[in-house]
């Protein structure tokens, strides 16, 4: 589907404290259809091949809420490759309407995680993921920052959301 003016894009993990690109405005969004999941094995950025990390996709079912970029026309173009290159393979881009703060819904950009692709982990359960973003790091950063700062800049936003806040609740403790 090609996307027509105005053009949005979806944030619901990093792209939130990091997007990466220009964008003439922004605000909450609340997505339905899919949810935020700690479900993606990342071999580049927030870990290795050999000592992945996990980051966060979007899966089938319930909602999110989570920040939507509005992006010019003439951006649009190299906001869509670096957005492109950023999320890889592992994801598929996709359309669909998000409800702004304001109340307007809006077509946007955003990206569901491949459930095929051999990088999908959404299957582990909560200490198998706390075992990889603790000890996981990548070109971007250690994996546990990666949360803990999703966690902070979503509380940031008034956006409360269970799992993440028991997952950095078990981040901030010794494991064992």
């Amino acid at each position: 589907m090609v996307q027509t003016p105005p053009f949005w894009v979806f944030g619901y993990g990093s792209l939130i404290w990091r997007p990466g690109f220009e964008f003439v405005s922004s605000q909450s969004a609340y997505l339905c259809g899919y949810h935020r999941s700690l479900c993606v094995l990342s071999h580049n950025y927030r870990g290795t091949p050999s000592k992945p990390g996990l980051v966060f996709g979007l899966v089938p079912g319930g909602c999110c809420e989570g920040r939507a970029f509005e992006v010019s026309e003439a951006a649009w173009p190299e906001v869509l490759t670096y957005l492109h290159q950023r999320e890889s393979d592992v994801y598929h881009a996709l359309h669909n309407g998000v409800r702004l703060a304001d109340g307007n819904i809006v077509n946007a950009l955003i990206f569901v995680a491949d459930q095929t692709h051999k990088q999908y982990a959404g299957r582990l359960d909560l200490k198998d993921q706390l075992n990889l973003v603790r000890t996981a790091s990548g070109n971007t950063g250690s994996n546990r920052d990666y949360v803990v700062n999703t966690v902070e800049h979503l509380l940031e936003l008034g956006i409360e959301d269970s799992y993440l806040a028991r997952l950095a609740k078990y981040l901030e403790e010794e494991p064992g």
